[in-house]
């Protein structure tokens, strides 16, 4: 982002009021030439409410199939975790994927969820205080993505990572090894891991998963504007844009945009932004897929598969593995 823009930010709101890092990532996406945002920034409260209203469309079967295995394999999931462990879940949300393990590992010693919303972390801990009551919560408020330490009466115990929903397929591949890489060095060597992928499965089901009939997602994606709107006082004229999910079949990923219906502009900190009939705005990656890639990548990234579960259907699938 150029100095000239950063200025512009400076000067158009105070900075104890203003996001910056989501005001400098939207002001370097629209600034490319292919304009993009990164989806971290979907889940301002709206756009998280919005999200839980897709985990439960018909046509959305990912948080409905991999709550499935976990119900279904939870006990030989956690087998391999020594009494005294603590789990620890990378964004955790509100946890609720979690308690299906939790239930599995009366032995535990700690939950650690890790979340950069406090208030998410709150929440489940109060709703996990009455349900498990016996059960130490330990609360990390922090960004996964960036690197964690983790406090020494954690370290003390065998670490069990939990990172479900198959976040990891919003990353592009060395990014995904990366980020892996540095969930083993947190977690230690030795340590076990249990994640969520989507596979790769029909086209259509893929698409109508991403562009379902009842719009909730097109209105996820369309809060984003609408955040941008709200927090960096830009004008976006949401109604002239449309909502587009697409399967890339070369990258083997779903991909969302915001597409411009005409020519228009938009301001933001007092810059113009020109769109051209057709123009879109790339919003999220989805990758997927098939058993032998995803354990190709986790062997990059200094893990081994130790066990997969999936539905019968292969729609998803979860991997214990193991670090070192």
């Amino acid at each position: 982002m150029s100095m000239k823009a950063q200025r512009r930010i400076d000067e158009c709101q105070p900075a104890e009021t203003l996001d910056l890092d989501f005001a400098r990532s939207v002001v370097a996406g629209l600034a490319r030439p292919d304009k993009a945002i990164p989806s971290r920034f979907f889940y301002d409260a709206r756009g998280s409410e919005l999200f839980e209203e897709i985990t439960q469309l018909p046509e959305y079967y990912p948080t409905r199939t991999e709550t499935a295995i976990l119900e279904k394999y939870a006990t030989e999931m956690t087998a391999g975790a020594p009494a005294g462990s603590s789990l620890i879940e990378f964004g955790s949300g509100s946890s609720r994927k979690t308690e299906i393990l939790l239930a599995a590992m009366p032995e535990l010693y700690a939950y650690v969820p890790i979340d950069i919303s406090q208030s998410a972390l709150a929440d489940a801990a109060e709703r996990l205080a009455q349900r498990l009551p016996k059960l130490r919560v330990l609360p990390v408020v922090g960004d996964f993505s960036q690197p964690l330490k983790l406090d020494d009466a954690i370290l003390e115990h065998p670490r069990v990572g939990f990172f479900p929903g198959s976040t990891i397929g919003n990353l592009e591949p060395g990014d995904a090894v990366n980020l892996l890489a540095q969930m083993a060095r947190v977690l230690g060597s030795g340590s076990r891991f249990i994640i969520g992928v989507d596979l790769k499965k029909d086209v259509d089901r893929l698409v109508a998963a991403y562009s379902d009939s009842a719009g909730v997602t097109a209105d996820f994606n369309f809060n984003l504007l609408e955040r941008i709107n709200r927090e960096l006082g830009a004008d976006f004229n949401v109604p002239a844009f449309e909502h587009s999910a697409v399967y890339n079949a070369e990258d083997g990923r779903m991909e969302s945009y915001l597409v411009s219906k005409v020519r228009q502009q938009v301001t933001l900190f007092g810059r113009n932004v020109t769109f051209e009939a057709g123009e879109s705005i790339h919003t999220e990656n989805s990758h997927k897929y098939d058993l032998e890639e995803f354990d190709a990548l986790v062997r990059k990234a200094g893990w081994s598969t130790v066990n997969v579960w999936n539905d019968e259907d292969h729609l998803f699938s979860v991997h214990e593995l193991i670090a070192g």
